[in-house]
């Protein structure tokens, strides 16, 4: 029955990797919380998880255009930085600390989804306009 659980938890977390919200905010509490797998092991299993679910999703997006290239070089350089920062910080915090703090970061990004307000002219209100033009 526990690998049913593993196939629910995959499926589940792809689906959102392959929207670019991010699979780990589902993988990582579902691995600790259902599976009982301690917090530095379950990031840890989302690292490797992130690697090619992050290349099937870039593809896909890659081809329909959704990549905006000007911002690449900084996010990269600056994600790069703090991949080793968070990393270097994980594996030296307690898993109980890092568990709180992982909730707290979801917690807040889950409220700033809800309360955000929609910029006027967006990406996304182009692409609708286009096709409604169309």
């Amino acid at each position: 029955m526990a690998w049913f659980l593993y196939v629910l938890i995959g499926l589940a977390s792809g689906v959102i990797s392959g929207m670019g919200i991010g699979g780990g905010a589902i993988l990582i509490p579902a691995l600790s919380i259902f599976c009982g797998m301690e917090q530095q092991a379950a990031q840890n299993t989302n690292l490797m998880y992130f690697i090619p679910t992050a290349a099937v999703a870039l593809i896909s997006h890659v081809k329909q255009g959704n990549i905006e290239k000007r911002s690449l070089p900084p996010v990269i350089i600056l994600g790069l930085a703090g991949a080793a920062a968070g990393a270097f910080a994980a594996v030296r915090m307690d898993g109980s600390l890092l568990k709180k703090c992982f909730g707290y970061f979801l917690l807040a990004m889950s409220a700033y989804e809800i309360f955000r307000r929609e910029k006027k002219g967006g990406t996304q209100n182009r692409k609708n306009e286009g096709m409604r033009n169309a």
